[in-house]
């Protein structure tokens, strides 16, 4: 009996002697390996994860579609820390994958302290069948998350992309929605846009078939809902693909609809008649004497289309876009008034939009201590003043909005923010009413079935040089829709056009765009003959 115990005894032992001296080896003896292990393991995962809040549009039932999000590509990875021959191993990879290697990926096969190097990005199906076939010690096929764009081009601006730059050798939002939120989006927080997916679509189809068929150097179209400032379109050419931006010059990285000014033309008259409406010098029934020409500190105005209109309303004035008519209301109005109605609109300062680098414009001609009366009647119709398209469309969407200038913004959740009242609602509805009258003359950008209001632009571009302007042009046309509760307001700008009237470009352009989006927004009509008939019993 006692022998079994001590026989038992001695076993049990032994066994708790080899689990003891193996636990020892684990944690003792082993414990470096086993952290290095761990610490390969840990490497190779932070290298291969892309931790990444992703992007939505939406579109008309609010549902979020995504706009950039992180996709797993194939990739071919090195462990130094398990590579005996650095030199054959390098030989060996240029053979399979059929291509000569950097000499910095030899150079890093020789760091026995690392744990991971990149060899291929984004591998080929051959690659990754070679390097699987020839079992190279310390060489692995994996997957690495990428950000990835499903509709390439599109918004390529408002997005922006994530990549490396001179400033910043790992991966980081650049540019657009991407470098604005890049904290955001680097904890893995979504952001929801409020840019519509289907408009935007249609926008960029319209933007792209201008530029072709007028041999246009580039253009922008924005689309807002003018009632919240929220951005539904916002599109630029030249553009970039987002998932390839290498391809790409830097300057199609730049917005131009916030970081570009331009002299607007004849699209700012309305503005200057609401400045003499809202100062109480003018009516839209105010008439003046039109000789087709006024000269003022030596020089010499004219009409776009050299004609005199002799007794005309500043309700024609808008409807044939009269450059000497503009001046004479702006002559009314009163040269500081004038200027205090444009700061009010928000021209000269920026936006406050939430895209990244806005600049603001400028009315630096009026503000000139020795600013004269020629500069104020140039600034009446949108000469010698700088806009930003984004500046513009929202002091149009004022308008629109009864006299409230909303803050724009295309991240979701910021939502709306009243800035001012820069109008009194009876202003803004009589300037409307001039700009219905302007398309319901002209009927190019009327809508059947709808009531809209809008104002061409064709500006000339200054000759910064030699002075004066050159014979290119800008094309504008600001409209919104319907008039009666305004679900839209769109700007669409076209550069250096081969056509001379934005008549022939832009304006059939909006109304194609106003079309599409009173369809898709299923908007009801408030332009139908039994619908007149009901309102006037």
């Amino acid at each position: 009996m006692a022998f079994r115990l001590v026989l038992l005894t001695s076993f049990f032992g032994l066994i708790y002697g080899i689990l003891g001296f193996n636990l020892y080896k684990l944690q003792v003896v082993k414990n470096d390996y086993y952290v290095k292990r761990a610490e390969a393991q840990s490497e190779i995962s932070r290298e291969l994860e892309l931790r990444r809040g992703q992007i939505f549009f939406t579109d008309r039932y609010g549902k979020k579609i995504p706009a950039a999000l992180n996709k797993d590509y194939p990739v071919i990875y090195a462990v130094p820390k398990e590579i005996d021959d650095p030199e054959e191993t390098y030989g060996n990879l240029n053979l399979v994958l059929n291509k000569i290697l950097p000499e910095n990926i030899k150079t890093a096969l020789s760091n026995k302290q690392s744990f991971f190097r990149m060899i291929v990005d984004k591998a080929t199906k051959d690659d990754l069948r070679a390097v699987s076939e020839s079992k190279i010690d310390g060489v692995y096929a994996g997957a690495k998350q990428h950000r990835f764009y499903p509709f390439e081009k599109l918004a390529s601006h408002a997005l922006g992309f994530v990549g490396v730059n001179e400033n910043k050798n790992a991966p980081s939002g650049l540019y657009g929605i991407e470098g604005l939120y890049d904290d955001l989006l680097s904890r893995g927080v979504d952001v929801e846009l409020t840019l519509d997916r289907n408009i935007q679509a249609h926008a960029e189809e319209i933007l792209q078939s201008l530029v072709e068929k007028f041999n246009a150097t580039g253009g922008t179209v924005i689309v807002q809902e003018p009632k919240t400032g929220s951005i539904i379109a916002l599109a630029n050419l030249p553009d970039f693909n987002p998932n390839s931006y290498s391809a790409s010059p830097l300057k199609n990285f730049l917005n131009p609809a916030v970081q570009s000014v331009y002299e607007p033309g004849s699209v700012f008259k309305p503005f200057t008649m609401a400045a003499g409406i809202e100062s109480g010098k003018l009516t839209p029934e105010t008439t003046y004497y039109d000789a087709g020409k006024i000269t003022l500190n030596g020089k010499t105005i004219t009409n776009w289309d050299k004609k005199s209109y002799g007794n005309i309303t500043m309700t024609n004035v808008i409807e044939r876009s009269v450059n000497t008519g503009a001046v004479y209301a702006e002559s009314l109005t009163g040269h500081s008034d004038f200027y205090a109605f444009l700061k009010r609109l928000g021209f000269g300062s920026k936006t406050g939009v939430d895209l990244p680098d806005e600049v603001s414009g400028s009315l630096k001609n009026l503000e000139r201590k020795d600013a004269r009366a020629i500069d104020f009647a140039t600034a009446s119709f949108g000469q010698g003043t700088a806009v930003t398209p984004m500046q513009l469309i929202n002091a149009f969407s004022s308008i629109a909005n009864g006299g409230l200038l909303m803050r724009p913004y295309v991240k979701r959740t910021e939502g709306p923010k009243v800035i001012s009242r820069d109008m009194k609602e009876e202003t803004a509805k009589q300037v409307t009413a001039m700009m219905e009258s302007a398309v319901v003359k002209a009927q190019v950008a009327k809508v059947a079935s709808y009531r809209v209001a809008g104002k061409t632009g064709t500006a000339q571009i200054p000759d910064f040089n030699r002075g004066g302007y050159t014979e290119e042009y800008i094309h504008s046309y600001v409209g919104f829709a319907p008039i009666s509760a305004p679900r839209f307001v769109a700007l669409l700008k076209l550069d250096r056009p081969s056509a001379i009237l934005a008549g022939q470009t832009v304006v059939p352009a909006f109304r194609e765009l106003a079309e599409f989006i009173l369809t898709y927004y299923n908007v009801s009509p408030d332009d139908l003959p039994e619908l007149e008939a009901s309102q006037s019993q």
